[in-house]
């Protein structure tokens, strides 16, 4: 997976065969760090497509809806197999879910 940006990297400790990652860095952005952080926490919830939203994607290309969409499937999935079947605490899945915003709001933002 490329490398999108510094603040969704983890911190690594490697030293022969052992390999420990930590939490993220610090590096980047503080501010967008934290709004995908909280963008993040919206996938706890099943999606769906409601007025609001119908009415939003109106001005959207076809692309960006259906990676939106994708998106939204994917990361709900993300968040609900990390939660029940590993038991993570939720700080963390909000993480790791931010990484995979990132990559998503890149196929959005560099999409023809």
């Amino acid at each position: 997976m490329r490398d999108e940006g510094p603040w969704t990297v983890p911190t690594e400790q490697s030293s022969g065969e052992s390999r420990r990652q930590g939490a993220i860095t610090k590096s980047g952005s503080r501010h967008a760090r934290r709004l995908l952080v909280e963008a993040a926490w919206h996938y706890r919830r099943p999606p769906r497509l409601g007025t609001t939203l119908e009415r939003r994607q109106q001005a959207q290309s076809e692309a960006a809806i259906a990676i939106a969409w994708k998106a939204q499937q994917r990361l709900h999935r993300t968040w609900r197999r990390l939660d029940t079947k590993r038991g993570k605490r939720r700080t963390i899945l909000a993480v790791a879910v931010a990484r995979q915003l990132v990559g998503f709001v890149w196929a959005i933002a560099t999409a023809d």
